[in-house]
């Protein structure tokens, strides 16, 4: 008898793969200079995210975002009474995620932070607190000056992720879709990856490109006990729920209206 669900399974291992890859590729450059480039770490970011959904895409359908799974119980015939379970074991497995990341690049967080004068939990610390959680605009390892925030206001920031998330969904709900002739059957993982890719290689810059509201709450909330206290919930203001919760919530939804009103019906045609 199986104790633990296989939903569970996929989605907590699924996560944690995204966040492992994804994070680990943030970490990666800003502490190490292991990347250059922001197409560096989006490349590693799409290949984390294709081989998770190659992996766990049997057990659970492989959605890892909460995006994904609301709007896939609303604009397809996926359970309502999975959205919160699934929320929780997207949650537990990007917090381990983020757990097994900083026990790993520790030593190299301490001294970067002791080389750049930073420190963990005081104003200008979002520099390293970003390996976590995200920020706009993008901190670059620096601290956001008065300057530098003015390239992305908190509703412009707003919109960046509405967008693409939105393109997001709509690639995964047309690329899943059987009735798309054109679909890409065994690259279906590669080409969601890859869109991720390409989403963050354009917005990255300018949000850290977050689409996925586990990827940057439970990093950042592991993040606020690992020393950075308020931090982390502090820099935007409530940029923390409206740019990279609730955006990527509305932006699947609408990626799914999209879908589900221009492209599903033009497929069964």
């Amino acid at each position: 008898m199986q104790i633990i669900p296989k939903w569970f399974t996929g989605e907590f291992f699924g996560t944690f793969l995204l966040v492992f890859f994804g994070c680990g590729s943030v970490c990666a450059a800003v502490l190490t200079g292991a990347q250059v480039g922001v197409f560096q770490v989006a490349i590693v970011w799409g290949l984390g995210i294709a081989t998770a959904i190659y992996l766990t895409g049997a057990l659970s359908g492989a959605h890892l975002n909460p995006a994904v799974t609301v709007s896939m119980a609303v604009w397809s015939d996926f359970p309502k009474s999975r959205v919160a379970p699934y929320f929780v074991a997207q949650m537990l497995g990007a917090f381990v995620g983020a757990a097994v990341l900083y026990f790993i690049f520790g030593d190299a967080l301490a001294a970067y932070e002791k080389a750049n004068h930073i420190l963990r939990g005081q104003p200008g610390s979002e520099a390293s607190a970003m390996i976590f959680g995200e920020y706009f605009p993008n901190p670059g390892g620096k601290a956001l000056t008065a300057e530098v925030r003015e390239r992305m206001s908190a509703l412009a920031a707003f919109g960046t992720e509405v967008l693409g998330t939105a393109i997001l969904l709509l690639v995964i709900f047309c690329s899943t879709d059987q009735r798309n002739k054109a679909r890409p059957q065994i690259l279906t993982a590669a080409t969601i990856g890859l869109t991720v890719t390409l989403l963050i290689s354009l917005l990255g810059p300018l949000t850290m490109a977050c689409f996925n509201p586990a990827r940057d709450l439970a990093p950042r909330l592991f993040s606020s006990l690992a020393g950075w206290g308020g931090v982390p919930f502090q820099v935007n203001g409530l940029g923390w729920l409206t740019v990279y919760i609730l955006a990527p919530l509305v932006g699947g939804l609408l990626g799914g209206f999209f879908y589900r009103f221009f492209f599903k019906p033009s497929y069964a045609v």
